[in-house]
């Protein structure tokens, strides 16, 4: 048996969730990676969480199924169009926002936490490039690890669930940095909001200008594919 502690890495195969697991893994936990079939568009970001889960060597990963067109509200699970080039100051929150997928995705790791008996779940949630998204505040996850306190075996037992949060406070572009000292291979990672039927990445949503720029400020090029 391992003698490394047990973390729960919540995995899209987007950019921030493949740096977080290499942050959980460079901090010596044996990795769980957690990804979800939830009724995306698409099933391409799926396909680069099992590649960038092969590439580092996790110890279990686990693809969940949930259908959250059931309830539809988003341009991601709902006939809404995604938008592009639009400015990303823009105060509004965005269409792409997924109603509650972060409560709903912790959840499901807090589950996944106390079968495999880990006290940490990594997280890669933004608050400062662009996000717009209230789930991804760091007083949202604040209340959210108190709530697990409250309502896990664990936690009335006295050894709370923690959630990190290591990119909560980065900008992508040091994001991006991190990751590549942590030899993270970009190439693998899918971001793109409405990818094409290769996979390719659209260039034009709110997630591939992110991202676009930020390995533009760094004088690099985007591995990942674009149409």
């Amino acid at each position: 048996m391992s003698a490394e502690p047990v973390a729960i890495v919540l995995l899209s195969g987007g950019l921030d969730s493949a740096t977080t697991l290499a942050i959980a893994r460079a901090a010596g936990y044996a990795t769980v990676a957690l990804s979800f079939r939830y009724g995306q568009r698409h099933a391409i970001e799926l396909d680069a969480a099992r590649a960038i889960a092969d590439a580092f060597g996790v110890r279990e990963h686990k693809i969940a199924e949930l259908d959250l067109r059931t309830f539809g509200g988003s341009a991601l699970t709902d006939d809404i169009e995604v938008p592009k080039d639009r400015p990303l100051d823009a105060a509004e929150v965005p269409v792409t926002y997924v109603p509650a997928r972060n409560t709903i995705f912790l959840a499901h790791a807090l589950a996944l936490a106390e079968v495999r008996d880990a006290r940490d779940i990594f997280i890669g949630v933004n608050a400062v490039d662009f996000s717009g998204y209230p789930d991804c505040r760091p007083e949202y996850i604040a209340a959210f690890e108190r709530m697990a306190a409250l309502a896990t075996r664990a936690g009335v037992k006295g050894n709370p669930v923690r959630i990190h949060t290591p990119l909560i406070e980065l900008r992508k572009t040091e994001i991006i940095r991190r990751g590549l000292e942590l030899g993270v291979d970009y190439g693998l990672t899918r971001s793109c909001y409405d990818p094409d039927a290769d996979g390719h990445a659209c260039g034009h949503c709110d997630s591939c200008q992110i991202r676009l720029a930020a390995f533009a400020e760094l004088g690099r090029t985007d591995p990942a594919p674009y149409s």
